[in-house]
């Protein structure tokens, strides 16, 4: 990944926290200890995640630790786009 998919990724995932919590977030902040958000939430987080960067979030991966801030998600989603060994889909 490069660091401008990675900049893309945050700004995508930033967009939709402020829009959906009408609040400004850092990168680092964890939506979770603020009070900013709930659990059920972070299950609406999933659903955005899977859907804006063609993922599949399951398992190990559902950890709440995965979606505590930007920075994790960002992590994550970059993590599922690559390919287990680096394979491609060919």
């Amino acid at each position: 990944m490069s660091s401008f998919d990675t900049e893309a990724t945050e700004k995508e995932i930033l967009r939709f926290l402020e829009a959906r919590t009408k609040r400004p977030w850092g990168t680092d902040a964890d939506l979770f200890a603020s009070g900013g958000l709930s659990s059920l939430f972070a299950m609406e987080l999933v659903v955005h995640l899977e859907k804006s960067f063609g993922i599949s979030v399951r398992g190990a991966d559902l950890r709440l630790d995965n979606f505590r801030t930007v920075t994790a998600m960002t992590a994550l989603v970059e993590r599922l786009r690559t390919p287990a060994g680096g394979a491609t889909d060919e």
